[in-house]
């Protein structure tokens, strides 16, 4: 199965990121976003979908911001995949 997923807009709303520290956020983001999809896949709504979904928003829950802007993005993908991604299974 391929998984694309393509953000148009990030909405950051109170945090003041550096305009040079941009790059280091959208690349954790990319990064940490890819490889949560690739171990956990996506939430059952999503990927039974044929030809794609497109999804106008997504409220992802609330991060702390950590720094670097790297370990930014990487949090956001988190927050992000809580919204996307398979619910985990309980461990026993």
């Amino acid at each position: 199965m391929k998984v694309r997923i393509r953000i148009d807009r990030l909405v950051l709303d109170g945090l003041g990121v550096p305009y040079g520290a941009r790059d280091a956020v959208r690349t954790g983001l990319e990064h940490e976003l890819a490889r949560l999809v690739a171990d956990g896949g996506l939430a059952t709504s999503l990927a039974g979908a044929t030809g794609g979904i497109a999804l106008p928003s997504l409220d992802a829950p609330s991060i702390d911001a950590p720094e670097p802007s790297a370990r930014l993005g990487a949090a956001i993908a988190g927050s992000v995949y809580g919204s996307i991604g398979a619910p985990r299974r309980s461990q026993r």
